[in-house]
């Protein structure tokens, strides 16, 4: 599934400079623990988390996670922004909850890595 169709599903904004919209996305990751993405997620995963710090960006460049939707209407700092665009990671927001966000991806067809939020 492209990055753009996932935008599109959980009616997100990008917040990145850096969004290739053809991106492909195979499998969803959500959790707000970077230790069970650390431990579960697959390289090239997409991460879902409420987790807005620059933690969250960090962990998805050491796990290759290729990008980031934060969910229950939180937003990140500029400087998470930043640290984003620097590693080539698109970050999106939604307001929609983990619960929904996960739901939707399924049934649309994204398989899930793990679901430990």
């Amino acid at each position: 599934m492209t990055l753009n169709k996932i935008k599109d599903i959980l009616q997100a904004e990008v917040l990145t400079s850096k969004f290739d919209e053809n991106m492909d996305i195979e499998m969803v990751c959500s959790t707000d623990l970077m230790s069970d993405v650390l431990a579960f997620s697959q390289s090239g995963d997409l991460l879902l988390t409420g987790l807005v710090d620059g933690a969250a960006v960090r962990t998805a460049d050491i796990a290759h996670v290729k990008a980031i939707v934060f969910v229950r209407g939180k937003r990140p700092s500029k400087e998470t922004i930043a640290l984003a665009n620097e590693k080539n990671i698109p970050l999106l927001a939604t307001k929609l909850s983990m619960f929904e966000a996960c739901g939707r991806l399924y049934v649309n067809k994204l398989q899930t890595s793990i679901d430990a939020g």
